[in-house]
């Protein structure tokens, strides 16, 4: 039975009715669901560990987001991350790829650099803009989600445009 499961793709309208119940409940015991957070503390915490002391310098880390082994949203993000890795290796579709020429590493890393970027000027988490605030019906969250769209519509027309040129 679980095998099958994982052999055919589910409907999508099932699997965001299934995302929103869980949002739902999510919401009422947690608060919002978000990613940005933890990543950005699991940052905070590796560039700790480098940097020691060094990093109370920067404001951000010590004002705005002052690393902390305890948040809670580092062990969502590590959860999403062990589930998807578990999913895909059931249903068998992980694969490891790596970009074949150096300009798509360097645009791979601009890409994720101004995306990170993005999340901590916004101070939101994308995952939640789509899953907490658009449902909310939170204009902030649909003026990121278009900023999130344009963003990636543009960047795969700069992606699409050096690999052909």
């Amino acid at each position: 039975m679980a095998s099958e499961f994982f052999k055919k793709t589910l409907d999508p309208v099932i699997a965001l009715v299934a995302i929103a119940v869980m949002d739902i409940f999510l919401f009422v015991i947690v608060g919002a669901w978000t990613v940005g957070g933890g990543e950005t503390m699991m940052t905070g915490l590796i560039a700790q560990g480098f940097m020691g002391d060094d990093l109370k310098r920067l404001p951000f880390w010590n004002l705005v987001f002052e690393p902390d082994p305890t948040y809670w949203k580092i062990y969502i993000s590590l959860g999403m991350l062990f589930g998807a890795f578990v999913s895909a290796v059931i249903a068998k579709e992980f694969y490891i790829r790596f970009p074949r020429r150096m300009s798509e590493w360097v645009m791979i890393t601009i890409g994720g650099l101004l995306m990170g970027i993005g999340i901590r000027l916004a101070f939101v988490c994308n995952v939640s803009t789509f899953f907490g605030m658009g449902p909310e019906m939170n204009m902030g969250g649909y003026l990121a989600i278009s900023g999130i769209i344009a963003g990636a519509w543009v960047g795969s027309m700069i992606y699409k445009k050096i690999l052909e040129g």
